[in-house]
């Protein structure tokens, strides 16, 4: 991962120019470019508050900051140099840099204010904003995330039925010993109450949020819980640094015509890669002739990871070395020719302890996913990938969040930005789902049973859907092409989506210099 050695935005361009291999790429630190920022554009145009400012190359203010860090590469500046930095690159690597409009940077109190507004105003063909993604982090935290995979919490991914008034709010999955899961907390449990108040009618947003984002080990809190019977229970919960639960529910599920896979996947994160060897290496031993992948609640990550998945499940002669995913810049392409931008199916593990170990392979020509609205990301990019090498993917579930595009994350001046800088598309050039992905089989979520029982809705249709070829429910929609008909695009009602939001690195396409193929 990046952490305090990810290569700068201008490191990667130059690295892919001169069709290098990636994996030594140095640098960081100070900004894009590290430029020396002495030079007479540093200071020309400076914002008089009246007019807008001349956008200067990036590198020439790169690092000049109102409150220089100790012990990094940053120099004296303002905060101009910070805003006339944020525009700069902005203009330089920002997917659609032409679309921004234009803004006086005086008027905004900080750089970040500034850069939450440098973004398209454009519309989706549904009418969501073309770009939901842009945010930034505090560098120091981002990079913390990035270290290690432990987070803090109660163990429960919470999705909510009902954001508005009356919210009904549910237990989406408990992770395995977690203070939730000794305590009884289980999938489906509605939430009533946090530390009194009444989660359903309450205004008190930021009590109910800071309660359900604790920000300490030991910090506690009361939630009341209700079961299907409408029973309810006070839990006092401990927050704790929990380790990644990646992967979760590995089962074999036996059926008619053989062995089925299953397999919750939650996240795209560093530890991920070695849970999912494992459990597709026991799942490989258990000879089976599909595989259920449950992605319903994963936001995405490392894209590295969605390409390794892609190489464990695909037939090895239809994926060793093929594209995965191209990565299409903006019209300047700041990055370097398009054609040495590309992921690749790898062969090996390419994170932590186990890199260069040969990747077990299952050499499926179909997978079934389950998804949903929390779908995104790095967990589409699988899908995506996957049909761009002819592997048949259906989706049982509702349309995925939408969102075939990513970042290279760059810090300046303490704060990491995230501005969306390309287009992820598969080997046959698709990449158009700015509004998700349809599902092959319509099915709202199931709360009355927990992940991986057969009996569980998303999970029985695609049981189904893989022996008959039909949806339950829909006898009528045909399947046989992995591209589902439009009529299919509607949402169940009360389709969730995660309501607690985990770290963004898990929610986001995040591409690493070392996962580009070598040129």
């Amino acid at each position: 991962m990046h952490g305090k050695k990810r290569c700068a935005w201008r490191t990667v361009a130059a690295c892919l120019a001169a069709g290098v291999a990636l994996f030594g790429c140095g640098g960081g630190g100070g900004g894009a470019g590290g430029g020396t920022g002495d030079g007479p554009e540093a200071g020309a145009g400076a914002d008089s508050g009246t007019e807008l400012p001349q956008i200067v190359a990036s590198r020439s203010v790169a690092g000049r900051c109102a409150a220089p860090r100790v012990g990094t590469a940053d120099r004296p500046g303002s905060l101009d140099n910070e805003k006339r930095w944020v525009r700069a690159w902005i203009d330089e690597t920002y997917l659609w840099y032409d679309e921004v409009p234009s803004l006086r940077a005086a008027d905004y109190a900080t750089s970040v204010a500034y850069f939450n507004d440098l973004k398209t105003p454009a519309l989706t063909a549904s009418g969501r904003p073309k770009d939901r993604f842009h945010f930034s982090a505090d560098t120091a935290t981002y990079e913390a995330s990035e270290a290690g995979d432990a987070q803090l919490g109660y163990g429960i991914q919470f999705a909510y039925l009902s954001s508005q008034p009356p919210r009904d709010v549910r237990v989406a999955y408990v992770g395995p010993d977690s203070p939730a899961d000794q305590a009884g907390v289980r999938r489906g449990m509605r939430l009533h109450t946090i530390d009194g108040l009444d989660v359903a009618r309450s205004n008190e947003v930021d009590a109910l949020n800071a309660a359900l984002a604790p920000t300490v080990v030991g910090e506690q809190h009361r939630l009341g819980l209700g079961d299907a019977q409408g029973s309810v229970v006070e839990y006092t919960l401990s927050a704790a640094q929990l380790p990644s639960t990646a992967v979760m529910n590995v089962r074999v599920l036996p059926t008619s015509t053989g062995p089925v896979g299953y397999l919750q996947f939650n996240e795209h994160s560093v530890a991920a890669e070695a849970q999912l060897m494992d459990a597709l290496t026991a799942l490989r031993a258990s000879s089976i002739t599909d595989l259920v992948l449950d992605m319903r609640y994963n936001g995405g990550g490392l894209l590295g990871v969605a390409a390794g998945l892609g190489s464990m499940v695909a037939p090895a002669n239809s994926s060793r070395g093929q594209t995965f995913e191209r990565l299409i810049f903006n019209r300047k392409n700041p990055f370097g020719p398009p054609s040495a931008a590309r992921v690749t199916f790898p062969d090996a593990a390419v994170l932590g302890p186990r890199t260069g170990q040969s990747l077990p392979r299952l050499n499926l020509p179909r997978v079934l996913v389950l998804a949903g609205g929390a779908t995104c990301s790095a967990s589409e990019a699988v899908v995506n990938g996957l049909r761009g090498i002819g592997v048949r993917v259906d989706l049982v579930g509702a349309t995925t969040c939408g969102k075939p595009y990513g970042f290279f994350p760059e810090d300046n001046c303490g704060t990491t930005y995230f501005a969306v800088q390309f287009q992820g598309v598969n080997a046959r050039g698709e990449g158009d789902y700015g509004d998700g992905m349809a599902p092959t089989c319509a099915v709202p979520d199931d709360f009355d049973h927990a992940l991986g029982d057969p009996a569980e809705a998303r999970l029985a249709a695609a049981l189904t859907l893989r022996s008959t070829g039909l949806c339950p429910g829909a006898p009528t929609l045909a399947v046989a092409s992995a591209a589902p008909a439009a009529s299919s695009r509607a949402k169940p009602a009360a389709e969730p989506q995660l309501l607690h939001p985990r770290p963004r690195l898990l929610d986001d396409r995040i591409v690493r210099p070392q996962d580009l193929a070598p040129q």
